[in-house]
């Protein structure tokens, strides 16, 4: 590695990158999973040529004009959450979705389930409202975020089964408050579930390549972006 290469990054620096992320998570350039991947590589970076790498592919400083975080619409009333409701049925809602009001889900005999882990967050915290009422409300969200988790629960359960990350990190909080009556509302990390597929990117591959160099962590190269959407 060469000299410049080789200048330790601060902690002020990382978290200037973290910001940046956020950032550019409210403008809808990274999804909450790319966002969560992306702050733990910043958290994790030793130095300045880690962190630059992170941030290769988004807008410099002076580009981006959004706040770190637009504020959560008023959800008092109920009126502005988006609402996903399941009476005796199934209701989904994974994959590419835009997250910029608070969520609603309600299951009565029946199943709601919310995949984050692709969504574009435009608010500093997702606020959820989760009944159960003899069904299931399941929420996935990435490994990495902060789960806030309250409610009540009468012969049924609420739980939180997340690898969240450090206390003090600057990370995405997943606010839900839970209503149970015979069911149950989990919000679960990507470990416990099927992974998405992340696309290929040329940050991830060059960030590892420079990382494994210092820390003396196993390297070996990603398959090529062809290979990484085949089933």
């Amino acid at each position: 590695m060469n000299e410049p290469d080789a200048i330790r990054a601060s902690d002020a620096e990382r978290e200037a990158v973290v910001e940046r992320l956020r950032v550019a998570s409210v403008e809808g350039r990274l999804t909450l999973g790319e966002l969560t991947e992306r702050t733990e590589a910043a958290y994790t970076a030793v130095t300045q040529a880690e962190l630059a790498v992170i941030t290769s592919d988004l807008p410099g400083v002076g580009q981006a004009h959004a706040p770190a975080y637009a504020p959560a619409p008023e959800t008092r009333d109920g009126r502005a959450r988006r609402w996903f409701v399941a009476v005796m049925g199934d209701s989904k809602r994974r994959g590419k979705w835009r997250i910029d009001q608070g969520i609603g889900a309600v299951a009565v005999m029946g199943d709601v389930l919310l995949d984050l882990r692709e969504a574009e967050v435009r608010t500093g915290v997702v606020d959820i409202v989760a009944t159960a009422v003899m069904g299931d409300v399941k929420i996935i969200v990435p490994d990495g975020v902060d789960v806030d988790l309250e409610g009540i629960a009468i012969m049924g359960d609420k739980k939180v089964q997340v690898l969240e990350a450090p206390p003090g990190a600057n990370v995405p909080l997943i606010r839900v408050k839970a209503y149970v009556l015979m069911g149950d509302v989990k919000v679960i990390g990507d470990s416990r579930v099927k992974p998405v597929k992340k696309p290929w990117a040329a940050w991830r591959e060059h960030w590892r390549e420079l990382h494994g160099e210092l820390t003396g962590e196993p390297y070996r190269r990603l398959p090529p972006p062809d290979s990484q959407h085949r089933p």
